[in-house]
């Protein structure tokens, strides 16, 4: 009933920036559990508005990586399972170091101080959830494609990304390496390098898991 009571008077724009903080809230302490499928009916009778406000707020949410939309079934709480990550990983190493080619080789005074101020943000976190601290860390990888100045390899990142921040918050963060391209690295090694923080072996379904060994040294 408090539920009901809350939408009553709201605006349309407040509505679903209301609707959207309730359902991420709902998400994240767990009255929505991994897997549970959230019903755009349902839910709009639960806080008596209509399903477009509902479809808004979970469209948002999907951005976000706390919801996922599985064609002619509708949208579920964010749920992945390890191979589900690595696979996800495994494209991400290819196309989020072709986003890191093209943004250091575009890189402007302007973007280095916005690049720089998010990490400065990000280093200096020590509040909130972790959930926001992901929020934060994938405001600094979509700065990175969307200075990679192609919209498309932006577009594919911002469909098979956000769901991996979501599903857990990356820690111990060296996003030096995504930036500066000071080190020797090559922006593949620096992404597995990256992703090796929170993952194990990120690499194995690409095609980086069958690089040939390194010769052995004479004797």
């Amino acid at each position: 009933m408090a539920d009901t009571m809350a939408t009553q008077e709201l605006p349309s724009t407040t509505l679903k920036t209301y609707l959207m903080a309730t359902l991420r809230e709902a998400i994240i302490s767990g009255k929505f559990k991994p897997g549970d499928r959230l019903n755009e009916s349902q839910l709009a009778r639960r806080y008596n508005v209509s399903r477009i406000p509902v479809r808004e707020a979970l469209q948002q949410l999907q951005e976000q990586g706390l919801v996922m939309n599985h064609p002619r079934r509708g949208m579920f709480v964010n749920m992945l399972s390890e191979e589900d990550c690595a696979r996800i990983n495994s494209l991400r190493i290819i196309l989020e170091a072709e986003a890191l080619k093209l943004c250091r080789a575009r890189l402007t005074a302007a973007y280095e101080r916005h690049l720089a101020s998010l990490l400065e943000k990000l280093e200096n976190w020590q509040t909130g959830s972790e959930i926001e601290a992901a929020a934060l860390d994938l405001e600094f990888h979509r700065a990175i494609w969307n200075y990679s100045g192609n919209g498309y390899l932006e577009k594919i990142l911002n469909y098979l990304v956000p769901v991996l921040f979501a599903h857990q918050a990356l820690e111990n963060i060296s996003h030096d390496l995504l930036v500066q391209g000071k080190s020797q690295q090559s922006p593949e090694e620096a992404m597995i390098a990256h992703l090796k923080l929170r993952y194990t072996n990120p690499e194995r379904f690409s095609s980086l898991a069958f690089r040939d060994p390194k010769p052995a040294a004479d004797q």
